[in-house]
């Protein structure tokens, strides 16, 4: 780039302002990553939590089913009164620039079982209720995680760019300044040495 480049103050002037310009760049991409891994490394250990909040709950309500099949025989048909469940949405927030999702779930109301009483136990009540808690944390289990691969994925390419700023346009820059500075200082000493000449002459 420097070879390129006419050694000129214009070119000087304009060669460090974009230097600068990519020194800024590069902090500001930096501070960005920075705040993405923390966001990230927060959601991984929220994840983790999740999960094994999940995996309790799961074993709990087919524990509770279980015991509801044992005593009531299998629930095939108590379970097909289940009623499909519409309330997902799905909202976003910015984080830096990085869509996040925000996923909510309409609580149903837990003192409604959709089942006749008279032919079901509190055992199935149970496993009903606690599968419902299975559907509540998969749902946040899915937002988290989901954040967790749009902020990677952004971390990811910040980082590319910051790199691309620190390797490569920096000390292309830098070069170009050196480059710039050391041909016209190169200039001034010949033309210093010109007119010493010339002084010289119009002296003798």
């Amino acid at each position: 780039m420097s070879n390129q480049v006419v050694p000129t103050k214009g070119n000087l002037l304009a060669t460090k302002k974009s230097l600068e310009l990519a020194r800024t760049g590069f902090e500001l991409l930096d501070r960005k990553r920075n705040i993405l891994i923390r966001e990230m490394m927060a959601l991984i250990d929220r994840a983790n939590a999740i999960q094994d909040k999940i995996d309790k709950t799961y074993e709990e309500a087919y524990a509770a089913l279980q015991m509801a099949n044992i005593t009531l025989g299998i629930c095939d048909e108590l379970s097909k009164t289940v009623p499909v469940d519409n309330g997902l949405n799905v909202a976003y927030r910015s984080v830096m620039g990085v869509e996040i999702p925000m996923v909510s779930l309409e609580k149903s109301p837990t003192s409604v079982v959709p089942f006749g009483l008279y032919s079901t136990n509190t055992l199935l009540d149970r496993a009903y209720l606690k599968f419902g808690d299975v559907k509540a944390l998969t749902a946040e289990l899915a937002e988290v995680e989901n954040s967790v691969y749009r902020l990677a994925d952004s971390i990811k390419k910040t980082q590319k760019r910051a790199n691309a700023l620190k390797n490569i346009m920096i000390p292309r820059f830098e070069t170009t300044v050196k480059f710039i500075t050391d041909a016209l200082e190169e200039k001034d000493r010949e033309e210093f040495s010109r007119l010493k000449v010339i002084k010289a002459q119009k002296s003798s």
